[in-house]
């Protein structure tokens, strides 16, 4: 912990802290209005989680209709909804072509820099906040405050305190904590009477009782076009068999509510549909048409519904033996093959996380309630999203909007 007498002190306008999305947003909204932040981040670089999230192309936002978007932020659609509204995907786009990073709409509606690469996008970004008096002090971590309402932090030459007139925390959730992104700020903010929602994992793998059979023969496999459905929603997409359970974009569009079942019930049934291009009717029809006869089952759904591979392996893993003796039986479950998960994998494991400052915590101009003049974004708050561009969106309006309001706050001081 941090000395009570710190060995140097600090004074600054703004502090940030936190050189994510949200952080690096909120600096520029301040740097554009002629405001020189200083960004604080507990790590030798700044934006590290933004790079890992790269190596999968960084997915920045999605292309899809607005009220469809907003629909992905569940409980929290309202207040992302005024969030998003003043910095929509659209913003977001161009935005990035404002450093020359020009943006495309893949396949699936996602949208990503046409390179491909968050280095690109985040170099140029950095080079513009320097430019602008932006100044970042790496290997900053953040204690809390103290009595005189100063920033503490640890730094590599010892304990500072800084003094400042509005500050931004942006110190992210607790899913990949080699980034940075380590949870540590709770404790802090909890012993200052701010409501902290548990720290959850959200966009995350599940595990699966496999048999070893299974296991061996398929780990690592994608299973691709297929249905998965929960609590009366059902998504298309692809899953991978890992060791221990199954990841991929599907499932994690779904990690919220199967989560929360596995939490409360100890285990939860996830329903596969593993040809969601037929229907019921029709897919029965298929079979009862073209009679297995002698052929094996592998044979026979090979030729009439091309089910083989991992697809197969999992009707087999799952689907009890008699059930595939007949037609309606087979049919039954090649549309709702019924998958028991059993555990969550760790949040340091997760994508994001859920759980974090409360929003009733907060406001509406997200600033803390029990800290006036001390504004909140990114993945801190209390809120989930799924893949897909939309957590990458929620995080860079969320440091908008805290950018915003502290500049608000600081012309209201000196008026």
């Amino acid at each position: 912990m941090i000395s009570d007498t710190p060995l140097s002190s600090l004074d600054v306008p703004v502090a940030i802290v936190g050189g994510g999305p949200a952080g690096l947003m909120a600096a520029t909204v301040l740097a554009d209005a002629g405001i020189a932040a200083t960004v604080f981040d507990a790590m030798p670089t700044v934006g590290r989680k933004l790079l890992l999230a790269g190596r999968g192309g960084l997915n920045l936002t999605h292309s899809e209709p607005l009220d469809r978007f907003l629909g992905r932020y569940g409980e929290h659609q309202d207040t992302f909804a005024r969030l998003i509204g003043r910095f929509t995907p659209d913003d977001l786009r161009a935005f990035a072509a404002g450093f020359g990073v020009e943006t495309f709409v893949g396949s699936s509606g996602r949208v990503f820099p046409v390179g491909l690469k968050a280095s690109t996008l985040l170099r140029a970004w950095l080079r513009r906040l320097g430019g602008q008096g932006v100044s970042l002090r790496t290997r900053h971590r953040w204690q809390g405050v103290d009595g005189d309402g100063r920033l503490l932090f640890t730094t590599p030459d010892g304990p500072l305190a800084v003094r400042t007139r509005a500050a931004v925390l942006a110190l992210g959730g607790a899913s990949w904590p080699r980034t940075g992104s380590d949870g540590g700020w709770v404790p802090v903010l909890e012993g200052m009477g701010v409501d902290v929602a548990p720290l959850r994992p959200s966009n995350v793998g599940f595990e699966v009782p496999w048999s070893d059979h299974f296991r061996e023969k398929n780990e690592g496999q994608p299973v691709k076009s297929i249905g998965l459905s929960f609590a009366g929603r059902m998504v298309r997409g692809e899953v991978v068999v890992t060791r221990d359970g199954i990841e991929g974009g599907a499932v994690y569009a779904l990690s919220g509510p199967l989560r929360d079942a596995i939490e409360r019930e100890g285990w939860a049934q996830l329903d596969i549909d593993l040809k969601p291009d037929l229907s019921d009717q029709a897919l029965l029809e298929r079979l009862r048409q073209r009679p297995r006869a002698a052929e094996s089952l592998s044979t026979y759904l090979r030729k009439v519904v091309n089910l083989s591979g991992t697809s197969l392996a999992l009707l087999h893993e799952f689907a009890a033996k008699d059930e595939l003796k007949t037609a309606v039986g087979l049919a039954r479950n090649l549309k709702a093959l019924p998958m028991m998960l059993t555990g969550i994998r760790p949040i340091d494991r997760a994508i994001s996380s859920a759980g974090g400052v409360r929003f009733d915590a907060v406001g509406d101009t997200l600033m803390l309630k029990a800290r006036p003049g001390v504004f909140v974004a990114g993945e801190m708050l209390d809120w989930e999203a799924p893949t897909g561009g939309y957590l990458l969106q929620g995080c860079f309006a969320l440091g908008r909007a805290a950018g915003e309001a502290a500049k608000g706050w600081l012309e209201e001081s000196a008026a």
